[in-house]
């Protein structure tokens, strides 16, 4: 692994948690309309074991951290429940950038410029172990699903539906 690869904050505020966790490196593709399950197909992982992290605006709450599976789809009202909030919506691009200190594609759930509540959903905390971003595109991290939600102190809820489902 090179330098960069393991210079990331993620990877950092992993180190420092003294977490066990594996690189996985990949080649980003840049045109991908589907960045996590080509990861996911990059790195011969199953797609309900590699997580998105999405940056959801809480009304109420404000920013929110909320990690589901790539094959599946954010149930906004469930998370907004999850964190005490009534509606929620995902955060414009450059908001969760600006929140996260990453750029899309390398939005990890570690190490961020401000440390935001979080919500994993149900489906992925009850795995033994859980793929997520590194920080940088191109690279994902191996790590239990319980040090994710213990790093995070985050929520577990079901705040996920099947692609295509939400009514």
């Amino acid at each position: 692994m090179g330098v960069r690869a393991a210079s990331t904050p993620a990877i950092a505020a992993l180190r420092r948690a003294g977490v066990e966790y594996r690189l996985l490196p990949y080649a980003f593709d840049p045109e991908s309309r589907s960045i996590g399950l080509d990861a996911a197909a990059a790195l011969g992982v199953a797609p309900e074991g590699l997580l998105k992290t999405l940056v959801v605006d809480v009304q109420g709450v404000g920013l929110v951290l909320a990690l589901i599976a790539v094959d599946r789809e954010l149930d906004l009202k469930a998370t907004a429940s999850a964190v005490g909030g009534k509606r929620a919506s995902l955060a414009g691009l450059a908001a969760a950038e600006r929140a996260t200190g990453y750029v899309k594609g390398g939005i990890s759930p570690f190490g961020q410029r401000r440390r935001l509540p979080a919500v994993v959903d149900a489906l992925t905390a009850a795995r033994e172990r859980v793929v997520v971003n590194g920080g940088r595109r191109g690279l994902q991290v191996d790590i239990r699903a319980s040090d994710l939600v213990a790093m995070l102190d985050a929520t577990t809820a079901p705040i996920s539906v099947a692609e295509n489902n939400i009514t």
